[in-house]
């Protein structure tokens, strides 16, 4: 195996749960996470030389995987549906995160979503994560902050009434 695909192997090995767990914790869909974040390895396989250079590959394939379902959900808005055969359950559950956690993230903005995946789950710092998101460190830290706020509202809600069970 030459070293490039040594090199790669060894990433995809290291990153596919962090990314699948961003990007589940952004899309709220184990489903298509797993289907986003596969199109995105293989993406960053064809560009690999370029990936590997990035300051934040792992955030690279992550962007990359939610800009595939930004895709898929545009194309999908032109396309008529067939009478409820093309509804989806998103109620699946990842063994990767708590149920309650992926459902009160479901409930946040996307962007809110965004930054938190990538800051908890990818460990990035707020520069990487600005420079990724293409918005500012100050925003960042806003939505980070407003986020986890709400994350910490609800599921301290969700636990109350979990006890008064």
């Amino acid at each position: 195996m030459s070293r490039e695909k040594t090199e790669f192997a060894e990433f995809f090995q290291a990153s596919w749960e962090p990314c699948l767990r961003a990007v589940v914790a952004s899309t709220g869909s184990v489903q298509l996470a797993e289907d986003q974040v596969a199109e995105a390895f293989a993406r960053a396989w064809l560009s690999w030389r370029k990936v590997r250079r990035h300051p934040a590959p792992r955030a690279w394939v992550v962007r990359t995987a939610l800009n595939v379902g930004a895709s898929w959900w545009r194309r999908r808005l032109r396309e008529l549906p067939l009478l409820g055969h093309d509804a989806e359950d998103l109620r699946d559950e990842y063994d990767g995160l708590d149920a309650a956690l992926l459902t009160a993230l479901r409930h946040l903005p996307d962007r809110q979503r965004e930054v938190i995946a990538l800051r908890v789950f990818l460990d990035l710092d707020i520069d990487t994560i600005s420079a990724q998101l293409g918005i500012a460190p100050g925003t960042v830290r806003a939505h980070l902050s407003r986020g986890v706020t709400t994350l910490r509202h609800d599921l301290s809600l969700t636990q109350a009434m979990e006890a008064d069970r």
